[in-house]
């Protein structure tokens, strides 16, 4: 007797999964080659994103989303991996570098920045890697100092993707550089604050569309109000958003060895 696979998703799941794999056999798929081959970011794919409120996946209705939780986000993550790593990225790094506000932020912050990430208006970055902190967080050495109501940041950082493309970065720098994991803070940073500048973009191996590089912090003045958490709670805040973004990388991976078979 023939077993038949159990789909556990909803009928309105499996709709979104439905147009999400459409999508990306009939558009993606078409430009995945050219995509990898030029090296340039895919603007288009994310017109494409916008147009179907595939952005929306990871937040909220009350923020702009489409309240569908964090399942459909993978789904969509694996179906668009299966036919382009870059596309597939593109909707794992909007959750990952909006996490830190969903986790860790105000009702206010909320309100301001994250119906602008569910539009696709802004594509969203994660800023922890610097050139001689990796692993070690507390060996990082961007700071934070603050300055009437703003935190004014000097430092830099390496390896973002999304790095010149995002128009919101979640940034960790140090407030107390003597206190270790301790003295790490959490900021929001909007790419047209001054004093925020792009640098190399790395060349790579693959997933060449998206955008892996620098971005470096000159007295650039941050609103205090962007502060996410409190002080010195940027280590558990970067620790608690790596944590959630684990299975996004595991849909990645997913998709991926699907599409090569």
């Amino acid at each position: 007797m023939l077993s038949v696979a159990h789909d556990p998703l909803t009928d309105e799941q499996r709709e979104i999964r439905d147009l999400v794999r459409t999508l990306a056999r009939e558009r993606v798929a078409p430009r995945a080659a050219e995509i990898d081959k030029k090296a340039e970011f895919p603007w288009d794919m994310v017109e494409l994103f916008r147009e179907h409120d595939l952005l929306g996946l990871p937040f909220e209705k009350q923020y702009g989303g489409t309240g569908t939780g964090a399942l459909m986000v993978l789904v969509a993550i694996e179906e668009l991996s299966k036919v382009c790593a870059t596309t597939g990225l593109i909707m794992a790094v909007q959750e990952l570098g909006s996490l830190g506000i969903k986790l860790a932020g105000t009702d206010e912050q909320k309100e301001r920045f994250l119906p602008r990430l569910a539009s696709g208006e802004w594509l969203a970055a994660y800023a922890l890697t610097e050139p001689g902190s990796g692993s070690d967080s507390a060996a990082m050495r961007t700071e934070a100092r603050l300055d009437g109501d703003a935190y004014v940041l000097n430092g830099g950082k390496r390896f973002i993707t999304n790095a010149g493309v995002a128009g919101l970065y979640v940034v960790f720098a140090k407030t107390d550089p003597e206190a270790g994991h301790s003295g790490i803070s959490a900021f929001v940073v909007e790419a047209d604050t001054p004093g925020f500048e792009v640098g190399r973009i790395e060349p790579k191996m693959g997933i060449k569309g998206s955008t892996t590089g620098e971005i470096f912090f000159n007295d650039m003045r941050v609103p205090a109000e962007n502060l996410l958490g409190e002080e010195g709670e940027g280590f558990k805040i970067a620790m608690r958003i790596l944590d959630r973004s684990r299975p996004g990388i595991g849909a990645q991976g997913l998709g991926l060895a699907q599409g090569a078979t």
